[in-house]
């Protein structure tokens, strides 16, 4: 069974596919994630939004603009928009966690997020997502100032 961690970052994965793919703002998409949770039943299936993947959402759109340009950067060969949806997404979870909570172990930000692209994205996805997160780890110091 997945921690509520995991679950919470899966959560804040899917807002954000959801927004880019609608092209949708992020914070309305959690919102009605929210609204949706508080109006549920129990068993409708409808999952309740974690304290968690709020931060992780509201985080990522704090940074965005910095997120998107890192990704961007150390991406070589590939821009964001030929990236495919999920390993943009989860990227883009990965690359706020790693470089703005401190409070979580970069391995497990980097195995979370392999993770997440092993089971919604390619075979390919993986090694492409931790090599990136990888380097943005390689490179925190220097990416905070």
């Amino acid at each position: 069974m997945a921690s509520a961690r995991t679950k919470a970052r899966t959560h804040a994965f899917q807002i954000l596919f959801e927004a880019d793919h609608r092209d949708a703002d992020p914070l309305s998409v959690l919102a009605d994630w929210v609204a949706r949770g508080r109006d549920a039943k129990p068993g409708d299936g409808v999952p309740q939004v974690a304290e968690y993947t709020m931060e992780l959402v509201e985080g990522y759109v704090q940074h965005a603009r910095r997120i998107d340009e890192l990704i961007s950067t150390y991406a070589v060969g590939w821009t964001l928009d030929r990236m495919p949806l999920v390993d943009r997404n989860v990227l883009r979870i990965g690359a706020y966690e790693l470089l703005w909570e401190d409070g979580v172990p970069d391995a497990v930000v980097l195995d979370e997020s392999v993770e997440i692209v092993k089971e919604f994205s390619t075979d390919d996805s993986p090694g492409f997502v931790n090599g990136l997160l990888a380097r943005f780890q390689e490179n925190k110091a220097a990416i905070r100032r």
